[in-house]
């Protein structure tokens, strides 16, 4: 059995609201990728609203910010899905619907298997990779670290 999984944070300011038609495109696809990605090997759990389809209602980073927080088995299953599935070309397309962040706005980092992160513990590995760049703790896709031994 695996001790550690992956967990994943990537937060996102919209162009415009979530109704307005810049945005249509990208709502239309939620369902989608998010089917998509609870059915790709590796995948263990995401954060959703009340209405259980996705997290759009949830604003843990403030009012203009959308969160997407995800645990997958491992490092490989994850990016698989990001940069190798139907995920890959809504994903091209994050600057018609998103604004450039100046900060890291992803980031990973392991926890102990069935751990399910808060937001509030996404926002300290967030900070932590702000203020500290890639370490053990929190680490991106092109800094990855691996999980932590067994003791």
């Amino acid at each position: 059995m695996d001790r550690f999984h992956l967990a994943q944070l990537n937060i996102a300011e919209p162009r415009a609201p979530l109704e307005s038609p810049v945005m249509a495109d990208f709502v239309a696809n939620l369902d989608r990728i998010n089917a998509l990605a609870e059915a790709s090997p590796g995948f263990v759990w995401r954060l959703v609203d009340d209405d259980g389809a996705n997290a759009t209602g949830l604003r843990p980073f403030g009012e203009q910010t959308l969160v997407n927080l995800s645990v997958w088995t491992d490092l490989a299953s994850l990016r698989a899905f990001v940069f190798a599935s139907a995920h890959a070309p809504i994903l091209s397309r994050r600057r018609e619907w998103f604004q450039r962040m100046d900060a890291a706005s992803m980031v990973l980092w392991w926890v102990s298997a069935g751990h399910r992160p808060s937001s509030a513990e996404a926002k300290e590995r967030l900070d932590h990779l702000r203020q500290h760049g890639p370490t053990v703790s929190a680490f991106t896709f092109r800094d990855p670290f691996a999980p932590p031994a067994p003791a």
